[in-house]
């Protein structure tokens, strides 16, 4: 009988993972503090090449250097650090990834993109507001229309919207 136990356990699976229901399981919820926005007074002093606008709300890092955001209208969320900023959301025509619809997006600070399929979990978010905010050298212009993420020293980065997005 043992031996029959034995000869049916494998650390083999093959096939290819599907989500099921569609858009993904949920997350286990874990327990977070909820952030305020914080008041426009900067709560560190930025970088001397960054430039954020002087009316820029700061959004202070968590202890690993991410700041994670939610568009008003809860359809986009978004984790930033120094060296970039990613977003998800159910984009209306997303290119493919590995035979998915991908529902995310990454942009370094040099201004490389990357598309993925992935979810960022059950993170911390803030949820923003349509005004400018600062966030780890990323100015951040939040409208109805959509998000715009520059970096303040290089320049680039990217406009998201669950339409469209584009990277510059």
């Amino acid at each position: 009988m043992s031996a029959a136990v034995v000869s049916g356990c494998s650390s083999l699976i093959h096939g290819k993972p599907v989500a099921s229901p569609p858009g993904g399981a949920s997350e286990p919820s874990l327990p977070k503090a909820r952030p305020s926005v914080p008041s426009p007074a900067p709560s560190r002093p930025a970088p001397p090449s960054a430039n954020p606008p002087a009316d820029a709300i700061p959004l202070p890092p968590d202890q690993n250097g991410y700041v994670f955001i939610q568009t008003k209208s809860g359809q986009t969320r978004c984790q930033i650090n120094a060296d970039s900023v990613g977003c998800e959301a159910q984009f209306t025509n997303p290119p493919i990834q590995n035979g998915e619809p991908a529902n995310g997006v990454n942009v370094t600070a040099s201004g490389s993109v990357q598309w993925v399929v992935g979810n960022l979990g059950d993170i911390p978010t803030v949820t923003i507001d349509y005004h400018t905010y600062d966030a780890e050298g990323w100015t951040i212009a939040a409208s109805e229309s959509g998000t715009r993420f520059t970096n303040t020293t290089t320049g680039h980065g990217m406009f998201v919207s669950v339409e469209n997005v584009e990277t510059f």
